[in-house]
């Protein structure tokens, strides 16, 4: 089921939240227990045989995880080693299986010649947030930060539908507390207004924003496949289109997962925050995917050995996460592309600040202009990287990279030379093509371009916008000044009229079912 489709908008978000709350004012558990039987029913309207796979990770990491702080408690660190090893073990095969099995085989036929059949495996939705969010917990339960005995309620810590299949990563620290609190299960004013204008602001961004821009994406990236020409504005305009299509399609989801979790009373962990708005790499992955960042730097960076054995192990110790990162993502080599195309960026980036340093060029203030070249230098290298993350190929990738810096030419709209007038025929009499491509849509898709750029690098972002009722966990400060901008949202009518005419043009918009992208990974 999509968050953005009217079977959740309208018929499993209202059930689910009308009868949590009767629930709530009966008994807290079945409240608990209600909301993990519609997570699950959440889950199954996909595929309803993934149920018991789901259930099976479920049961197999909370005895493992129970064992663990059994172990802990008796002093017997060397079991709760084990019993961690195979817990992380056991969940890394089940996601190897399903998500890599296919992909060995036909690297295993690409280096040896054979013909394997393959195994034909369907993916499992949200196979990688569940097992890493359950990773996370066996970790924690053997660092003693963890504790669970109540099967309901890690069951509903894990499958818990706003989070399930796309994220945000989360700590059972920060949520089980959370559904502990009498508060959570009390009706409150202030939970919905707020929930339902990040909701509705999150699905304006999916089905208004990053579905509108998605036409202009899969002429440029099927080029190399169909023998298309691609010129510079045309594998430009692609790469930017995807470049924003990727980024309110998964801003969009985090700001649903975050909304429709506090209407329920609880608040999830910030996974997005303005990313393009970075000024280097080191900083875009403190604001993109934020807790896979941070999964990655505890339990990958970190046990590595992180930046505590010298500069060269650190740099060896981010190649490796970053790898495994693109992975991650995706079983193809593209995604392992993209992995270490921004290995080798934060490897530049820390060897920059460490050459900055010690010659004495680092500004406690930087200036305006320095800072806009720094954001605009890492803007395209991250456009750069998402050409191979959405390329279905290698030699895809590098078809539109050749497009980008110019060796296919330059061609511009035929329209173009109609409405430029002298300008256009004395361009057209210096050799300058005029045409009709099906990969560049010309002024749409400029203005589509430059609007997007505008929303991501000049206008403040959803928790900034709500920055005064503490919309999720982890949003970082923003200043103290924040709170006193016009701008900031604020339980008013001009709110809510402009609330509603964004929710209903957002659902208006919904022509068809659109996945998300982060639902493939």
């Amino acid at each position: 089921m999509l968050f953005n489709s009217y079977e959740f908008i309208f018929g499993f978000l209202p059930i689910v939240f009308l009868g949590f709350l009767w629930l709530a004012s009966v008994n807290h558990f079945l409240a608990a227990g209600w909301l993990t039987l519609a997570s699950l029913f959440f889950y199954g309207w996909w595929n309803p045989a993934y149920v018991g796979l789901l259930l099976g990770s479920i049961v197999f990491n909370f005895m493992i995880g129970v064992s663990i702080g059994r172990a802990s408690g008796q002093g017997q660190r060397r079991r709760a080693r084990w019993l961690l090893t195979a817990g992380v073990t056991g969940d890394l095969a089940l996601l190897g299986y399903y998500k890599y099995a296919d992909f060995f085989l036909r690297n295993v036929d690409a280096l040896a010649g054979t013909h394997y059949a393959g195994l034909g495996i369907v993916l499992p939705l949200g196979i990688s947030f569940f097992t890493f969010t359950q990773i996370a917990y066996l970790a924690d339960a053997y660092q003693g930060k963890a504790r669970e005995y109540r099967f309901v309620h890690y069951a509903l810590f894990v499958t818990y539908f706003p989070h399930l299949i796309a994220g945000p990563v989360l700590h059972h620290k920060e949520m089980m507390p959370q559904f502990a609190l009498a508060s959570t299960y009390r009706l409150r004013w202030e939970n919905i207004a707020v929930g339902l204008t990040i909701f509705m602001i999150g699905l304006f961004k999916k089905t208004v924003l990053a579905d509108g821009i998605a036409d202009y994406v899969g002429p440029v990236f099927s080029a190399h496949a169909s023998g298309a020409r691609l010129p510079i504005l045309d594998a430009w305009g692609g790469a930017l289109a995807y470049t924003f299509q990727l980024y309110f399609d998964f801003s969009g989801y985090s700001d649903m997962a975050i909304g429709l979790s506090r209407l329920f009373g609880v608040r999830l962990p910030l996974n997005f925050h303005s990313p393009y708005k970075a000024v280097n790499i080191i900083e875009f992955w403190r604001r993109w995917h934020m807790t896979l960042s941070r999964f990655l730097r505890d339990y990958l960076y970190f046990p590595l050995g992180g930046n505590r054995k010298g500069p060269s192990r650190r740099y060896v110790n981010l190649m490796v996460t970053m790898l495994l990162g693109g992975l991650w993502h995706g079983a193809n080599w593209t995604f392992v592309i993209w992995g270490g195309l921004h290995g080798i960026y934060l490897i530049i980036n820390h060897a920059w600040r460490a050459l900055a340093a010690r010659l004495g060029w680092i500004r406690s203030t930087p200036s305006v202009l320095g800072s806009a070249a720094a954001r605009l230098l890492t803007f395209l290298a991250v456009v750069v990287a998402w050409v191979f993350f959405r390329a279905e190929s290698l030699d895809g990738a590098i078809y539109i990279l050749k497009g980008m810096i110019g060796m296919n030419g330059l061609v511009l709209p035929y329209r173009w030379l109609e409405k430029w007038g002298a300008v256009g025929e004395w361009l057209a009499a210096h050799g300058v093509e005029f045409h009709n491509l099906p990969t560049f849509g010309g002024g749409g898709q400029v203005n589509f371009i430059i609007i997007s750029l505008i929303i991501v690098w000049a206008l403040p972002n959803t928790q900034q916008l709500l920055s005064g009722y503490r919309p999720a966990l982890n949003v970082p400060d923003s200043g103290p000044s924040l709170a006193h901008h016009w701008w900031r949202w604020r339980p008013t009518t001009p709110w809510l009229a402009l609330g509603i005419v964004t929710g209903v043009w957002a659902i208006l918009s919904i022509s068809e079912l659109s996945e998300f992208i982060y639902f493939q990974f």
